[in-house]
């Protein structure tokens, strides 16, 4: 079964406390597979900024975890106090990473939920908040399924496919998004074989997709970023398969650096773009890609990766965490609706 990155653990014990948090270190995969679970949000903040945490719709789930595990000791005596509560929790999580749309959507849907309720008692309202939390996982997961069905229509039996970057179990809920499509063609008897690009500077494609991949029993091949273009050439790939942080209203797409490198070498070669996202992913206030916010990351991450450094002391380093696939580049764009074409403007109000 696919895993949970991220999920809800609610308290079996006779305690007015609903639950905490529990989510997979990242950072110590495809090596270790260890879990934290708290109710500190400074842990939880902390997460997400270092990748322990990581993928839009995965962010999503964990912030909105996060603030209902911040309040579950509040000494609020009253709804107005709790909420004000859980607007500072909100608001310190929104600080973490600036591209995933998912947080903030996630967030929104947590402040407007407890404002809602604030005739019922803290009691009651972290509880409700709780609940809230596991349903956004929930329906999330059940994008992330019809992501993969829609998906799998778009391979056959035989195809191989490259991947950037994680989009996969780890990334969301726990079925993915662009891995998703593998999974369900999987389930339907098809054949699918998968290049992995390892994923620059911090391996996300080498130690998380080909991880997943292979506990699934499917064939995954890594490969070196700078390899994709030899693996087009000698045609190896049939389609690129790829998830995103966040769409703009014209179909660019923010997505792990590199991915437009990817989608270039795709069209030089005729091979087919999907780029495979939830719906939660769209963000129709803005006109096109430029105007997507771009994470910088710190410049350890580049120069001295899994703690060796490989590049002088003192060396100039710009590490932009995504780059922009413009809409020209994608053949199609695939959410839990079903499989939207250009012009992407009109396809994707459908479901934004």
């Amino acid at each position: 079964m696919p895993v949970r990155p991220v999920e809800w653990i609610s308290d079996t014990r006779k305690s007015r406390v609903p639950g905490r948090v529990r989510m997979i270190d990242q950072t110590r995969l495809p090596n270790e597979l260890v879990y934290i679970e708290t109710k500190n949000i400074k842990v939880v903040h902390e997460a997400i900024i270092n990748l322990r945490v990581r993928g839009a719709p995965a962010i999503g789930v964990a912030a909105a975890m996060g603030v209902a595990a911040a309040i579950q000791d509040s000494k609020a005596r009253s709804a107005k106090e709790l909420i004000a509560a859980v607007e500072r929790a909100a608001d310190y999580l929104a600080a973490t990473r600036p591209t995933a749309v998912n947080l903030f959507k996630a967030l929104d849907r947590m402040k407007m939920v407890a404002k809602k309720h604030a005739s019922l008692a803290p009691c009651a309202l972290k509880a409700l908040l709780a609940g809230e939390a596991e349903a956004i996982f929930v329906e999330d997961a059940s994008m992330c399924r019809r992501i993969g069905d829609h998906g799998a229509g778009l391979l056959k039996s035989g195809q191989t496919v490259l991947t950037h970057c994680n989009a996969g179990s780890l990334a969301t809920s726990e079925y993915g998004t662009a891995l998703a499509a593998i999974y369900s063609a999987k389930e339907h008897g098809k054949d699918i074989r998968v290049f992995s690009d390892e994923t620059r500077p911090l391996l996300q494609g080498s130690r998380l997709t080909a991880w997943e991949l292979m506990r699934e029993g499917i064939d995954v091949t890594v490969i070196c970023d700078n390899t994709a273009a030899q693996v087009m050439k000698e045609g190896r790939i049939d389609a690129v398969l790829v998830g995103a942080d966040r769409i703009a209203a014209n179909g660019d797409a923010a997505n792990k650096i590199g991915t437009y490198s990817v989608a270039v070498l795709a069209r030089a070669h005729g091979i087919p773009f999907y780029v495979l996202a939830p719906s939660t992913t769209f963000d129709m206030t803005l006109r096109s890609g430029v105007d997507i916010p771009i994470e910088q990351r710190g410049a350890e991450e580049v120069v001295c990766g899994f703690g060796r450094r490989t590049a002088p002391a003192g060396a100039k380093v710009y590490s932009p965490a995504f780059d922009v696939t413009p809409a020209s580049l994608i053949s199609a764009i695939v959410c839990e609706g079903g499989v939207l074409r250009p012009d992407f403007r009109k396809s994707m109000k459908r479901y934004a």
